[in-house]
């Protein structure tokens, strides 16, 4: 990879790291679901900077390319990111239906006092 590409990359992964940050230091952004994108963020800045690893790391996999590496890792990315949105989702959907029967309860009591 042509080093003048390898440094754009890699600014690019800085601001994005910064910019999330930045989310998280302004309470935009839990810390618990973007510390996945800072994992990733920090890995492919580490094999933009080491190119040869992704290379290595397929060959050590059997996998016949990089390029094919790098999908199967993005692959893996996008189904961990699924998965903690889901557990997120169902907590919140638990939540939600406790508070309703929480406030409905409480609505209830009230009509009984009046």
């Amino acid at each position: 990879m042509n080093i003048r590409l390898q440094i754009i990359i890699a600014v690019i992964i800085l601001v994005a790291l910064g910019f999330i940050i930045n989310m998280i230091r302004k309470k935009s952004l839990e810390l618990r679901y973007a510390l996945a994108w800072l994992i990733v963020g920090v890995g492919v800045l580490i094999l933009d900077i080491f190119p040869e690893l992704m290379t290595k790391l397929a060959a050590m996999l059997g996998i016949y390319s990089p390029v094919n590496m790098l999908f199967f890792l993005g692959f893996c990315f996008a189904l961990v990111i699924i998965f903690i949105l889901t557990v997120a989702v169902s907590r919140m959907s638990i939540r939600i239906k406790n508070l309703t029967q929480e406030l409905a309860l409480h609505e209830r009591e009230n009509k009984a006092d009046d």
